[in-house]
């Protein structure tokens, strides 16, 4: 004890003759803004050039505290000769210029490895907004408040007396579904998405009469044809939603001056859209003349007022905008899945149901039923296509084979296939006839292949020309995608993408692909139905909320 007492009073000592008169006189209270503090370094440093300066720095930085401590006037010569400083400003104490130095060098390696790039391009990235056109959205209904529930018991209340009811005799009465089926013959062409009674805009009739009977643009070379590709254009403007559920079918009114678009619904709306128009919801109309999946629709082109669509619920109407009424044309109890016009006048149809049964109608005659009615393959049938020059030959899409049929020599069951395209592993969607000669056959397979087969000379087995791997798996929320023909073009095709960014492809038969419409602000989800206008230069497609967008020149 003895012995660190000593040391104590030693070093009490010699701190006493270290003391200047100034000191003795008392102390004086510093801030520590007027000391120069060793500066803190920041956690990382992208050079390591800076590292190793750092102990010199703070050798540096010491001894200066040192120097400032015994003569406090060596400060004020320091910030005298900063060159920069000027009267009036806040002088920078050597702490804060290392600090910003260290900003500045943290900046510089963040530049070096692109990040600030790499975050703008995320921000690019991100889902864009979805187009407010078109159909709004339903307003929530206010939802009653209802009085706080209490308690009985705590209100000292006795419990009211309940009796159970009586047990059901019998056999149980099942409600009927939600959404029963349209009763049959005619129903009025009311919007719904406008007043009760409002009649149809006068502007439409005179849209859809408009005589369509300009020729079709002659074929053009690929060059040419893919230049025009590349002027097609999206804009917001071009963008709208007119159904309120997944799109299932749509199709361009033949009519040139403007576009007007039709399309059908997950539960049975058809919606029509005039690009620019003033009706309805920025030309929206929506009707609700079946009660399940619109699988199917065309414009006549004998009668462009008319257009026939095709539900899931077993009924084919006809949409007359001269009469303003949805005419029945076919009607069974269930499973109708898809027509085509068997005639040049669209007066007779091929209809194919879910069951692998393919019918003959013809809406000349009274009433709604069917002339002919032919089995064709037990398990199903998704897809019909009439040949364009030869209208006695059509091809269906059976469960995993496409077969070509003649309508002259069709038996009740079993009719025997004039031609069969083979090369299918797994289901297939769709099959089309190539539009101006039907020499071309193109399938759409769930095997996540396109193909397309020669059917020129309708041998006992079409030869496979093209296959074009392309992905089919859409899941349970989305549409099939299809590929279809652009009916300008003989020998080019159209397809929805899974791909990203999301897109619309365009190839030739042969598998080359001619472009890819894409759009980051105005196209972000898959578009499972498309389709070519037959006389200008314009692309529609589809997605599942019910929007339609659109690509023209």
């Amino acid at each position: 004890m003895s012995i660190r007492r000593a040391k104590r009073e030693a070093v009490v000592k010699i701190q006493k003759m270290e003391m200047t008169p100034e000191d003795v006189e008392g102390p004086v209270r510093r801030s520590s803004r007027n000391t120069l503090l060793a500066p803190k370094r920041l956690q990382y440093s992208p050079e390591s050039d800076i590292t190793a300066e750092t102990p010199k720095k703070r050798k540096t930085t010491m001894n200066s505290v040192k120097t400032s401590q015994k003569n406090p006037k060596n400060i004020k010569a320091e910030d005298d000769s900063d060159a920069d400083y000027k009267p009036g400003e806040h002088r920078r104490s050597a702490y804060e210029l290392e600090r910003l130095e260290n900003i500045r060098q943290n900046q510089a390696f963040l530049s070096s490895i692109n990040l600030f790039q790499a975050t703008d391009e995320l921000k690019q990235l991100t889902r864009p907004k979805p187009s407010q056109r078109g159909l709004m959205r339903s307003k929530t209904a206010v939802k009653e408040v209802l009085p706080a529930r209490k308690s009985l018991r705590l209100q000292n209340k006795e419990a009211e007396a309940l009796t159970l009811p009586p047990e059901p005799r019998g056999t149980l009465i099942y409600e009927q579904s939600p959404r029963p089926k349209k009763a049959p013959g005619p129903l009025p062409m009311d919007p719904i998405n406008m007043e009760e009674g409002s009649k149809l805009p006068s502007q439409l009739l005179e849209l859809c009469s408009e005589d369509s009977a300009e020729e079709r643009k002659m074929e053009l070379d690929l060059k040419k044809y893919k230049s025009d590709l590349k002027d097609m254009r999206i804009t917001e403007d071009r963008v709208a939603k007119v159904v309120k559920d997944r799109i299932f079918s749509a199709a361009f009114h033949p009519c040139s001056s403007s576009l007007l678009m039709a399309t059908g619904d997950k539960w049975g709306k058809v919606g029509l859209w005039k690009m620019g128009g003033d009706w309805g919801d920025d030309g929206v109309l929506l009707f609700e003349p079946h009660t399940r999946p619109v699988g199917c629709m065309a414009f006549s082109n004998a009668q462009p007022t008319h257009l026939l669509s095709l539900s899931y619920d077993g009924s084919l109407r006809c949409m007359d905008v001269e009469k303003a009424v949805f005419d029945d044309v076919y009607d069974i109890d269930d499973g109708l899945k898809t027509f085509d016009f068997l005639s040049h006048d669209c007066a007779t149809l091929m209809v194919g149901n879910w069951y692998g049964e393919v019918a003959i109608v013809d809406r000349r005659t009274p009433g709604n039923s069917h002339e002919s009615l032919h089995s064709l393959d037990p398990k199903t049938l998704r897809c019909v296509s009439v040949h364009p020059l030869k209208k006695q030959y059509f091809a269906v899409a059976e469960s995993r084979e496409v077969n070509i049929y003649d309508s002259r020599c069709l038996k009740k069951t079993k009719g025997q296939a004039v031609s069969q395209l083979h090369g299918h592993s797994l289901s297939i969607t769709s099959a089309y006839f190539s539009p101006h000669t039907g020499n071309r056959l193109l399938t759409s397979c769930m095997d996540d292949h396109i193909r397309v087969y020669d059917t020129s000379a309708m041998t006992a087995k079409s030869p496979l020309l093209t296959s074009i791997r392309h992905d089919m798996h859409t899941g349970r929320w989305l549409s099939k995608l299809s590929a279809v023909w652009d009916p300008k073009q003989e020998d080019c095709f159209v397809v929805g993408s899974m791909s990203r960014p999301r897109r619309v492809q365009v190839f030739h038969e042969s598998g080359q692909l001619q472009h890819s419409f894409t759009d980051s602000e105005n196209l972000s989800t898959v578009l499972s139905v498309t389709a070519f206008h037959p006389t200008r230069n314009a692309l529609l497609g589809g997605n599942a909320s019910g929007r339609l967008h659109v690509f023209s020149d």
